[in-house]
């Protein structure tokens, strides 16, 4: 009896689909504080009451749309989570690829991502928790990754973890702001190889650098 009660109707669940979708444009052309529940209804073409019907509140729809992104990194994998260990770099390049193609949930990422870090932002604890989790992933993955490749003791594991995420995202910045010029895969492959060989196999500080000049 317990599942009949929490079976979501397919209709129920195509709806709420095209709100999402929906939600996804309107924030990411018109930020969280702009974009209104009402763009949203318009969009899908039924009343502001019927997004409260589905949704309940403006916030959990925000976080709704947070969720439906990180659904969307995984929708190919067979267990629907990132990997882990070396693969998982290559999981990053292919989400960068992948990126390209779906500039509308990559914009309302960059501009809720944004907005997080502003006052009592109903996203701010998603991100908070997001970068911590995918900071560990990441530092977990280089672990295993200098264990098979035999480097002792590497220091900057912390750094190059925090980096590849940053690069990531601000590659993403630099795309939708220059679409034609950035090429957000090729970019982004290029900068994360160079971190795990910065990992794997590190050079001169830049300071010995300007000292020999």
């Amino acid at each position: 009896m317990a599942e009949e009660t929490t079976r979501v109707r397919p209709s129920t669940r195509a709806k709420r689909e095209q709100i999402l979708k929906a939600a996804v444009e309107i924030f990411g052309n018109k930020g969280s504080t702009n974009g209104t529940l009402a763009d949203v209804a318009e969009q899908v073409g039924i009343t502001h009451a019927g997004v409260l019907h589905h949704f309940g509140s403006k916030q959990k729809l925000l976080l709704e749309v947070l969720s439906y992104r990180d659904q969307a990194d995984v929708a190919e994998l067979a267990k629907k989570h990132i990997p882990g260990g070396p693969e998982l770099f290559l999981h990053l390049v292919r989400t960068a690829f992948a990126n390209e193609k779906r500039p509308g949930i990559v914009q309302a990422y960059t501009v809720l991502s944004s907005e997080s870090v502003t006052d009592d932002h109903p996203g701010r604890e998603y991100f908070e928790e997001r970068y911590t989790t995918l900071r560990r992933e990441v530092t977990a993955a280089f672990h295993e990754l200098c264990a098979q490749e035999g480097v002792d003791d590497p220091q900057s594991i912390a750094a190059a973890a925090a980096s590849i995420l940053a690069v990531m995202d601000g590659l993403q910045l630099q795309w939708l702001l220059h679409p034609g010029t950035i090429e957000l895969g090729e970019a982004s492959e290029f900068a994360i190889r160079a971190i795990v060989n910065g990992v794997l196999h590190p050079g001169p500080e830049l300071g010995s650098y300007a000292r020999e000049a």
